[in-house]
């Protein structure tokens, strides 16, 4: 099974591309963090953050355009993806995206968007779309 659970904040403006009639790709970068704590010892740990490059296709990917903002908190569900390319020195790139599926916006309404405008929100407050990329 591949699956993915993040929650986290985006780090940027979603990057959204169409390509084949009408159809959406977003790429976002997305940090999740670790809360550092003590050791018994009195030794403190730092907080560790990790960038994900989030990938999101057609409606999920228009949605995000729309209403996704940076700083915005998502929770996503998704898969691991890896990829590979050959940069401009022609040496070959590795690259790890996640493929979402499911998002849940956990921003509250209006808090980091332009003119307060949001999706129409679910339970509790937060938006849950589900989208498979094919």
């Amino acid at each position: 099974m591949n699956k993915v659970m993040l929650i986290g904040n985006v780090g940027k403006e979603p990057d959204v591309r169409y390509y084949d009639q009408d159809q959406a790709v977003a790429q976002v970068a997305f940090a999740t963090t670790e809360r550092g704590y003590t050791l018994p010892n009195g030794t403190q740990v730092p907080d560790h953050t990790d960038w994900h490059n989030l990938v999101f296709y057609r409606k999920l990917a228009k949605i995000v355009e729309q209403y996704v903002h940076k700083g915005d908190k998502l929770y996503v569900e998704g898969r691991i993806r890896y990829r590979s390319y050959d940069d401009q020195k022609g040496q070959r790139r590795y690259v790890t995206d996640i493929q979402v599926e499911n998002m849940e916006m956990l921003t509250p309404k209006g808090a980091n968007q332009p003119n307060n405008a949001a999706p129409t929100a679910g339970a509790a407050g937060q938006e849950s779309v589900n989208n498979t990329p094919f």
